[in-house]
């Protein structure tokens, strides 16, 4: 197999739809500025999910060390099932998904934001880990890490590259299109809008999608997919657990009296 190409299954697996959900309804996107490419992307491609769906089961490639060979480019391609290897059930995960790799906003705020964050997010809200994802190859996804500042993790097989914030390439815009979230730019072509999420044992427990969608948009919002409003939501979100806690240790010993 060579570095370019890698050959493997990158369908998605069917699931049951519920007729109900609101995630069935097909979105139309805006423009503005029309894109030259908007004509190839799908309706389903444009329909978010919500809190409470299954997060997409999909598979996607990337690199993984290899340090018994000798090559100068010590890596391996490791393809990923996202409800297995990335958001299995006993795991809450952290998403953060922007348009592209070395891009102003994402290299100066968006990534590094989460990767001063991790620390809190993680030894004290109850998450396992944090993704950023983006519509790049895993060659690029790496080089933009290294450039940004993260520390590289070097041990072999180890998925994400970097020790806090794992960058997770979305290659083929699979995971994106089957997010409902993905978006053309003529600059670009397909990539993902901009959002954020937790992934609580595989389901979507909070989203927080950038306003203002549209293909080709001329400004890039920045403002819910932030690390701060990430942090704000956790504490909430694990200041509501305590208090039930609280409330089921009174309600049990009232019980024991």
């Amino acid at each position: 197999m060579t570095d370019t190409d890698p050959k493997i299954d990158t369908t998605s697996t069917p699931k049951e739809e519920d007729s109900s959900a609101a995630t069935t309804a097909t979105v139309t996107i805006p423009s503005s500025n029309p894109s030259q490419y908007a004509h190839l992307v799908q309706p389903e491609w444009l329909t978010p999910k919500q809190v409470g769906d299954a997060i997409p089961n999909v598979t996607i490639l990337t690199r993984v060390r290899n340090d018994s060979t000798e090559s100068e480019n010590p890596f391996d391609w490791k393809p990923l099932r996202t409800t297995k290897d990335l958001f299995p059930p006993d795991k809450r995960v952290v998403v953060v998904s922007l348009p592209g790799a070395f891009t102003p906003t994402c290299s100066t705020s968006h990534l590094p934001g989460y990767e001063q964050a991790y620390e809190e997010m993680t030894q004290q809200y109850g998450i396992d880990e944090v993704y950023c994802m983006a519509v790049n190859d895993p060659f690029v996804m790496r080089q933009w890490g290294l450039h940004v500042g993260l520390t590289e993790d070097k041990t072999p097989g180890a998925v994400g590259f970097f020790t806090k914030v794992k960058l997770i390439p979305d290659g083929g815009a699979h995971f994106t299109r089957a997010m409902g979230l993905s978006n053309v730019w003529d600059c670009f072509g397909e990539r993902s809008w901009r959002y954020s999420m937790v992934v609580n044992q595989g389901v979507i427990e909070q989203l927080f999608i950038e306003p203002g969608r549209q293909h080709n948009p001329t400004t890039d919002p920045f403002h819910v997919s932030d690390a701060q409003t990430m942090l704000d939501y956790l504490k909430t979100a694990s200041a509501t657990v305590h208090k039930k806690q609280k409330l089921e240790e009174v309600e049990a010993e009232e019980k024991a009296e």
